[in-house]
């Protein structure tokens, strides 16, 4: 994947050979507070939807790289001892999703019993910017023929924005995208305050429930 500061962004993936990825509601909770360690601090998160075999996320980037310490080992209780000085290194927003997968397989393959990849190999990244600039009067996008707006450079932010929230729905999960726990509609709705999205952005970008 390949990231800019301002870049807008739709990630996915899925479960490897499309399995489930989370197998209890609290699966889906421990998920979130993953999105919330290891990608918020890169940008704002504008939308986001977990499915059981599947996650979306829309989040505007701000940095692609975060200093991170690496602690040196201290033995202070030895005569003569000093702490070791901290290393500051670089993050990338890249490194931080593959960590983040990488660190919820292990605890569902521990909870399951199981062994071997939960994700597909390799995350994708759409970025949202490169679809403002369309010229022609029509595209496709997901299989559905859109035309454009008098504001095209809205036009694809608010179609990936619906399409995510919209995923329970089509899915057969539920009736209503509010009546699905593990989505960020409730919250740009007001049913819930959940902080994870940046309210105030998404209405910046003109997107709407």
């Amino acid at each position: 994947m390949h990231f800019e500061p301002g870049g807008l962004y739709h990630i996915f993936n899925q479960g490897n050979n499309r399995q489930v990825i989370f197998f209890k509601p609290e699966n889906y909770l421990f998920f979130l507070r993953k999105f919330r360690d290891h990608i918020q601090p890169f940008g704002n998160i504008l939308a986001w939807c977990l499915m059981p075999n599947h996650f979306h996320l829309m989040m505007e980037v701000e940095m692609i790289e975060l200093p991170s310490l690496t602690h040196g080992v201290t033995a202070p209780h030895l005569p003569g001892s000093h702490p070791v000085s901290r290393e500051v290194k670089q993050t990338s927003l890249n490194s931080s999703i593959g960590t983040m997968l990488r660190s919820y397989t292990r605890a569902i393959n521990i909870q399951e019993s199981r062994s071997g990849a939960l994700f597909r190999e390799g995350t994708k990244a759409i970025c949202l910017n490169e679809m403002q600039g369309l010229s022609s009067n029509w595209y496709t996008s997901f299989g559905i023929t859109f035309l454009n707006i008098d504001i095209p450079e809205y036009q694809y932010l608010q179609v990936c924005f619906n399409y995510i929230h919209n995923n329970p729905v089509k899915a057969g999960l539920v009736e209503n995208p509010e009546d699905w726990e593990f989505s960020s509609y409730a919250d740009i709705k007001g049913i819930r305050n959940g902080s994870l999205v940046d309210r105030k952005r998404v209405a910046e970008l003109g997107m709407i429930i």
